[in-house]
């Protein structure tokens, strides 16, 4: 199996998602999305005239706002992802964490119902029986607690969690085909003492940084290789910036 994470802004590039599903539909291997979409959450709220604000890039959500976060995240988001998977000929189904077997728990009283995901110490069969029925799971960064709190997960941390209670591939879809050097060359292969000299030297920055770190988490976490690149990494294995401690 693999987990592929979109990032949020490929949400507003029909063209890239085009492409992406079209590519999964001519892929044999049991794929798994799991997705964001903070720009669409932030537009919502805006639109109903409430206030965001982030702490450490996380979104602090009051309970007043996760009808909009999960409207937006789960719902319109979900939708839009669901409308292209159809399109390409595709079956895809809408999920939340709570489906694919994930449990989430308040990370801290502060950020609200922001959650941090457990996960569990069975497997769970849901999604490998969707798969085995032809259905593409796109699963929302939307979360619930035992008691059916609802959470905002980091869309990030919502795949890693996934891709551990599977024991599956874990792949970061974003709008770079992948990292580059300082000469605008695609980098092959990143480890924790690569990236710390790249950063320090200004070539991995700013969005990129976050996504690279991002992507190093994961691989310490889930104690495998990560990849990280544009949807092309999908039909070619040899593409895109492979992540390792």
């Amino acid at each position: 199996m693999k987990v592929i994470k979109l990032g949020g802004s490929l949400l507003e590039q029909p063209e890239a998602l085009s492409a992406l599903f079209q590519s999964l539909q001519q892929n044999d291997d049991d794929i798994v999305l799991v997705h964001g979409g903070g720009a669409l959450v932030q537009q919502w709220l805006t639109t109903a005239g409430l206030q965001s604000e982030k702490v450490n890039g996380l979104r602090v959500s009051p309970e007043q706002h996760m009808p909009y976060i999960v409207g937006g995240l789960a719902g319109a988001a979900n939708k839009t992802l669901m409308k292209q998977a159809i399109t390409a000929g595709l079956k895809p189904i809408g999920l939340t964490l709570y489906e694919a077997g994930v449990h989430c728990v308040q990370q801290s009283e502060n950020l609200g119902q922001v959650g941090v995901c457990q996960t569990p110490e069975a497997t769970p069969g849901l999604l490998a029986d969707l798969l085995m029925h032809g259905y593409l799971p796109i699963i929302s960064s939307i979360g619930y607690g035992e008691n059916g709190d609802w959470f905002n997960v980091n869309a990030d941390d919502a795949a890693v969690a996934v891709a551990a209670t599977y024991n599956a591939d874990l792949l970061f879809i974003t709008d770079v085909e992948a990292v580059l050097d300082g000469t605008g060359t695609p980098l092959s292969h990143l480890n924790s003492e690569s990236i710390q000299q790249l950063t320090q030297a200004g070539v991995i920055k700013d969005g990129m940084e976050v996504k690279v770190r991002g992507a190093l988490s994961a691989a310490k976490r889930l104690r495998r290789c990560v990849r990280i690149g544009s949807w092309n990494v999908m039909n070619n294995p040899f593409s895109g910036t492979q992540i390792s401690e």
